[in-house]
Parts: structure tokens; C-alpha cells; sequence
């Protein structure tokens, strides 16, 4: 932000402007993180289903394609857009051909459509067909796992989706001899897999005041959270213990 911030600055814009154009950027930043669509991705269609996603979610200011421009301009300048060179090669009438499967048979919507087909040209870069070459199970396992190294669990989960879909297309059309999408490994993740948080202090407090200790059967269970709360133990070492 704080680079978008100084160049907007430089390019003559009023602070006022400046803040509602960042406002803008973090509205849709979110919903690229959501969607998983990378900055490079960026183009006036994306943008345009972002528009069509907040008018149907009732959203009253919805920004235009074309507020949009100075962010462009600054991913451009920024390399982080690229035009994409003309590519009359077999790799790029295979892609078209792609695109046109994933929007016609597929019906994914345009945003959706970008991913998979940048993922599709970074696997034809490294894995090009033709000529007799021929795509094995391991090289899907070892292009999948260089591209989900850097990337959370719900990501990698769509870079999985997006594998599969590609290796199904291939064997659609002949391209692969045999279905590989069985090669493509599932992503772990759990619900709740990481460590359960602790009571806040003022919590543990409230439920040992709780405790009659004139009761001798709340002395007992008193002393048995008192030693889950400061100890650590678990249910079943406080269960197992002895007096000697």
C-alpha cells in the first residue's frame, strides 16, 4: 500500500482521492485472496466480475472498471503485469482451445477461467507435448508439489482443482494416453488441527471461586483444576494419579 500510496502521490492525486482508490484496492484484494486470483491476473474482465459480484451482493458504491485504471498502471509499471506475447505456436492453440473448453463445457466464470489457464501454461512450459513426448503420473506429482511449496492449504487445494482439470482436458482430446488425474494427490486439511486455545486467566479464576470448598466432593474437584489449570495436565494423568 504504502507504494501505491507514493506513486499516486507523485502522479499529482489529492489525498482525498488517494484514500478512496486504497479503500477500493483493499475491497478487492480481499476478494482476490478469497478467489484465489493473483495480482498478475488482474485484467478490465476480472475487474468485471468483480463489479458483478458486489452489485449481487446489494453493495450500494460499487467502484468502476475504470477506477481501477491507476492500480493497472502501477502493477505495470511494477512488472507485475505483463502483456502476454502472440503465440500462434502449438502451446498457445492448445490453451485457446482449453479457455474454450473450461468456459463452454465447464461454464466457469471468466476470473476462474484466468487461473486455470495460467496453471495450465506454467504446466505446458515445463511439460510440452507433441513430437511423441508424453506426460507421466511423477511429473504431475513433482509440478504439483513445486507450486503448492509457498502456498496455504486452501490454495493448494485449487491448484489441485486446477491439475486435474487440465490432465482431464488432455485426455479429452487425446493428448495423454490414459486419465492422470488419479496422480494428482489430495491436500491434507483439517478443521480445528491446530492447538485448542486456553481459557483466559479471568475464566479459570470464575470456575474455581465456583468451587464450595467446604464440600469435601468440590475440595476434590477443586484440587483436580487447580492441577489441569497450573500443571497442565491432561483428564486422564489427573484420573490416574495416586497420594503416594
Amino acid at each position: 500500500m504504502g507504494g501505491l500510496q507514493t506513486r499516486w502521490s507523485e502522479l499529482g492525486y489529492s489525498d482525498l482521492a488517494i484514500r478512496n482508490m486504497l479503500k477500493d484496492v483493499g475491497t478487492i484484494g480481499r476478494w482476490m485472496q478469497e478467489r484465489d486470483v493473483r495480482p498478475c491476473d488482474l485484467s478490465p474482465v476480472v475487474l468485471g466480475d468483480f463489479r458483478k459480484h458486489r452489485i449481487a451482493a446489494g453493495r450500494r458504491k460499487i467502484p468502476t472498471v475504470k477506477s481501477f485504471e491507476p492500480l493497472l498502471g502501477f502493477l505495470r509499471e511494477e512488472g507485475v503485469l505483463v502483456e502476454t506475447p502472440t503465440d500462434d505456436g502449438p502451446r498457445q492453440r492448445l490453451l485457446a482451445d482449453y479457455r474454450c473448453w473450461l468456459i463452454e463445457d465447464r461454464g466457469l466464470a471468466q476470473a476462474t477461467v484466468i487461473r486455470y489457464e495460467n496453471l495450465a501454461r506454467r504446466f505446458l512450459t515445463l511439460h510440452p507435448l507433441g513430437a511423441g513426448a508424453v506426460v507421466t503420473g511423477a511429473e504431475v506429482v513433482a509440478f504439483l508439489l513445486e507450486e503448492s511449496r509457498r502456498l496455504s492449504v486452501g490454495s493448494a487445494k485449487g491448484r489441485v482443482a486446477e491439475l486435474r482439470s487440465l490432465l482431464r482436458f488432455l485426455f479429452v482430446r487425446g493428448l495423454t494416453p490414459r486419465l492422470l488425474t488419479t496422480a494428482v494427490p489430495p491436500v491434507a486439511g483439517w478443521r480445528d488441527a491446530g492447538i485448542p486455545r486456553a481459557l483466559p486467566a479471568g475464566q479459570v479464576q470464575q470456575l474455581l471461586d465456583r468451587c464450595d470448598r467446604s464440600d469435601p466432593v468440590q475440595v476434590r474437584d477443586y484440587a483436580i483444576l487447580m492441577l489441569v489449570a497450573r500443571l497442565g495436565l491432561r483428564s486422564i494423568e489427573v484420573a490416574r494419579l495416586q497420594l503416594d
